[in-house]
């Protein structure tokens, strides 16, 4: 109950902030739409698809690979940097916040946000047409683990890298940007020589947008997906268990600044 209960304070405190700030979420609202909006175009003039096809397989690039990863990872990453800036770690020794509780309420102030954004994403998609024709728990499972795969990443960059707010964009682009392209999200991996396919399957976000993009747009269920599942509930755990790591490892070295 007190890990609950923390969890919640930092997560209300994470959104409050966002809300006073707002620039932030409207561009993480702006940018799945238009990124779902753009791959449709380009997937209807190129492969003769009905635009709401077209949008549901653009769906699941526009949540995982553009608005999940830059709001979670990189959003976390900010977090992080902003709160080592405002000195606000250091004001956690004088509390009884436990790191767990840190760690689950941003990720319940990121799901809160990603939450948002599937229901944007899906619900602009059914203004022309397209509908999620799989399983609704299969694809919850899928962003869930994503999800907190992605904050488990931040909690990496952000505790072992990130010092100042400038150094957000350059960790995101560097270490994300070549993960999210390999992955599929921006051009599709049928375009992929088999050299970039045989390293693509140790990307998380190929198995993120080839598990949401089965179960979302083709109706799959456990069965077809469940090898990207396994890698997915792996890749969590490591990342989970790394990112608490690297921020213990982080509050001791502002023990001692």
């Amino acid at each position: 109950m007190p890990y609950l209960t923390e969890s919640l304070a930092v997560a209300g405190r994470i959104l409050i902030e966002l809300g006073r700030q707002r620039r932030s979420l409207v561009f993480w609202s702006v940018f799945p739409v238009s990124i779902l909006l753009l791959i449709g175009t380009i997937l209807t003039g190129r492969t003769g698809l009905a635009f709401d096809a077209a949008l549901n397989q653009a769906a699941a690039s526009a949540l995982v690979g553009a608005g999940f990863f830059f709001s979670a990872l990189g959003g976390t990453v900010a977090i992080l940097v902003s709160e080592r800036e405002q000195g606000t770690l250091r004001r956690l020794f004088l509390s009884p916040l436990r790191g767990l509780s840190y760690w689950l309420g941003i990720c319940l102030a990121q799901g809160t946000i990603g939450l948002g954004q599937t229901i944007l994403v899906y619900g602009v998609g059914a203004i022309w047409g397209a509908r999620f024709q799989g399983s609704w728990l299969l694809g919850g499972l899928v962003l869930v683990l994503s999800l907190m795969g992605y904050v488990g990443m931040g909690f990496i960059l952000g505790s072992l890298l990130g010092r100042r707010t400038e150094d957000v964009n350059a960790l995101v682009a560097t270490f994300g940007l070549p993960l999210v392209i390999l992955g599929g999200a921006f051009l599709p991996t049928s375009l992929f020589p088999q050299s970039l396919l045989d390293w693509a399957k140790y990307d998380p976000v190929y198995h993120m947008n080839e598990a949401l993009l089965a179960v979302g747009a083709d109706g799959e269920g456990w069965s077809a997906i469940e090898n990207h599942l396994r890698f997915l509930v792996g890749f969590t755990v490591l990342a989970v268990a790394g990112g608490v790591l690297a921020y213990r490892h982080m509050l001791r070295q502002e023990r001692y600044l």
